[in-house]
């Protein structure tokens, strides 16, 4: 491909709507184009990456005994609602209508519509295990599209579904997409962990994600140094602190005036933030209030909330609830003197039941409480697990100090069990002749998002660094002068050659100043860079630069092909 008939239109300048580095450079490499919020249109550049990361995702689905297949993106209402996901699944799903009325909607995932499929011709044990995958679009209305690829309302995925006989045979599968993902994401070039997770909307038990590590992803994540513990933070299970036994002391109340904030109010009172109780109050879908109670130097784990109370969602609660339901106002909301009931619903963290003569809200302006004791002074409805981990926590499998990271999610394998075949009544005679529901997993992985965390894993202040298993051509060769006839001619030979001898090369033959094509071959991360100038003419010393590591070889006609399949294999 000639540079002068590539569509790859290159920006200067950044659009202001771009926040991450990758919705950044995809920008201005020429990769993608805005159609609507959340909607991009994918350039040739981009589509190139794409059908290379499709490429090894079909090998190593394939090489696990995976079949493609490919399903409808408008889906009936119908199979949702026998799952009971068409009122569950909320305002993030697209739902249409056709000419005779009928609800349907644009599949965000496709569990239903491969559960009845299968469900229609599998009916003995001897047709499983059953492993089938498609890649297409997807779509979800997300609240707030941003961050580009990251986080859209159309996007590209691999979905994979199986279907086993037994949990045994589900293990089996499990493995082999575990193993499938974790090929997958090295053949792509990425550093990544793989690590324990919630399994969401998608529900089931048994889930891990994959996660490209980036300071600038948006999922926390926390791993163990000693052990090779790791998971998602919003998934991290985490032991109670014990604290030293103390002597009661009499509940009393202390004016706290304009102390709102767990460090104003233990600055005031002359205790540390471990020695007070936080409580949040969180709305659910249903209208009670949920009252949340930590430690004070302790974070709430909205995902384990969620899952502990068991409502489809939560939000932080406004004044007016606060004010209406407990009687209480924002900074000063407390457990003291508060009955569970259907409208109120208190959730203790574990960590919160063994502290002695703590320090909580008063519900009362400028009021807190000082010796506060559980049981004694307040019962919650639930004791449980729901704080988020932190750095230096204590590593649930070993106990060693745990260490945090960012991580962009990639892809997400569950284990469904039989919550879908049972509610579609997807069933098959076992070799007793007896009727089972068919065990299920289904396994993810966010194409066009991998795309997007690879660039930001790979980047530097002049653009994108493509790793060289999906990078949109390996080399470029780039003339210093269109008007010197030696080195066009030269320019163009190395540019067949290279072709001829297996890699994916690009000729700029633009009309353009060097600097010009330096810049745009940087920005858009050809991993491969051969200038042709008056030392390859003049000396046969053709110049061969890697974008990732900035290194410059120099190689005759005879050894060139030669040296750059060799740092290729490097890179």
């Amino acid at each position: 491909m000639r540079v002068s008939q590539l569509f790859a239109p290159t920006l200067r300048e950044t659009p202001a709507e771009a926040e991450v580095v990758s919705h950044k450079l995809m920008l201005r490499a020429g990769l993608i184009r805005k159609a609507a919020g959340g909607v991009y249109s994918y350039l040739p550049l981009a589509w190139r990456v794409l059908k290379k990361i499709e490429t090894i995702v079909r090998e190593e689905m394939d090489a696990k005994g995976g079949q493609e297949l490919s399903m409808p993106i408008i889906q009936p209402a119908e199979m949702w609602q026998e799952t009971g996901r068409w009122s569950v699944y909320g305002d993030e799903m697209f739902r249409l209508k056709d000419r005779h009325n009928r609800n349907f909607c644009l599949g965000p995932t496709h569990e239903e519509m491969i559960t009845t499929i299968v469900r229609g011709d599998v009916r003995s044990y001897r047709q499983l295990p059953l492993m089938l995958y498609q890649i297409q679009n997807k779509y979800r209305d997300e609240i707030r599209p941003r961050f580009g690829l990251m986080r859209g309302r159309e996007f590209i995925m691999k979905d994979a579904y199986s279907f086993d006989r037994d949990e045994a045979g589900l293990d089996v599968n499990y493995n082999k997409m575990y193993d499938a993902y974790t090929r997958v994401f090295n053949r792509c070039g990425l550093t990544f962990r793989a690590v324990e997770a919630d399994s969401g909307a998608i529900g089931g038990s048994g889930s891990h994600e994959f996660m490209v590590i980036a300071d600038s992803g948006e999922a926390g994540i926390v791993y163990c140094g000693d052990c090779d513990y790791a998971a998602n933070v919003e998934k991290a299970e985490l032991h109670p602190i014990s604290a030293p036994a103390e002597e009661r002391l009499p509940l009393t109340e202390k004016d706290t005036p304009d102390m709102k904030s767990i460090s104003e109010v233990s600055h005031y009172l002359e205790v540390s933030p471990e020695k007070t109780i936080k409580t949040l109050a969180f709305r659910t879908d249903t209208g009670a209030v949920v009252l949340a109670l930590v430690r004070g130097d302790h974070e709430v784990n909205e995902i384990k909330l969620l899952n502990k109370v068991g409502c489809i969602q939560l939000e932080m609660a406004n004044e007016e609830a606060i004010s209406n339901v407990i009687g209480s106002q924002a900074g000063y909301i407390g457990p003291v003197g508060i009955e569970s009931s259907k409208d109120i619903i208190i959730v203790a963290d574990t960590s919160v039941m063994n502290m002695h003569n703590a320090v909580c809200g008063a519900n009362k302006k400028d009021t807190h409480y000082i010796n506060v004791n559980p049981l004694r002074d307040f019962t919650p409805s639930t004791v449980t697990d729901i704080r988020l981990i932190q750095a230096n926590d204590p590593c649930p499998r070993c106990g060693a100090p745990v260490k945090t990271a960012r991580g962009i999610e990639v892809g997400q394998v569950f284990k469904l069990f039989t919550k879908y075949s049972t509610s579609l009544q997807a069933t098959f005679i076992d070799d007793g002749g007896k009727e089972k529901p068919m065990v299920m997993g289904c396994y993810g992985i966010g194409v066009s998002r991998t795309m997007a965390a690879a660039i930001e894993q790979n980047n530097d202040e002049n653009g994108i660094i493509w790793p060289v298993p999906i990078a949109p051509f390996h080399a470029i060769v780039i003339p210093i002068s269109n008007k010197d006839q030696a080195q066009m001619a030269l320019a163009e030979k190395i540019y067949n050659e290279l072709n001829e001898a297996g890699f994916e090369a690009l000729f700029d033959d633009r009309n353009e100043r060097p600097g010009v094509k330096f810049k745009d071959a940087d920005l858009i991360g050809y991993p491969i860079k051969i200038t042709i100038g008056p030392k390859a003419i003049d000396e046969d010393q053709i110049e061969v630069k890697a974008r990732r590591t900035g290194e410059t070889f120099y190689f005759n006609h005879e050894e060139y092909v030669k040296g750059i399949r060799e740092l290729l294999e490097k890179l």
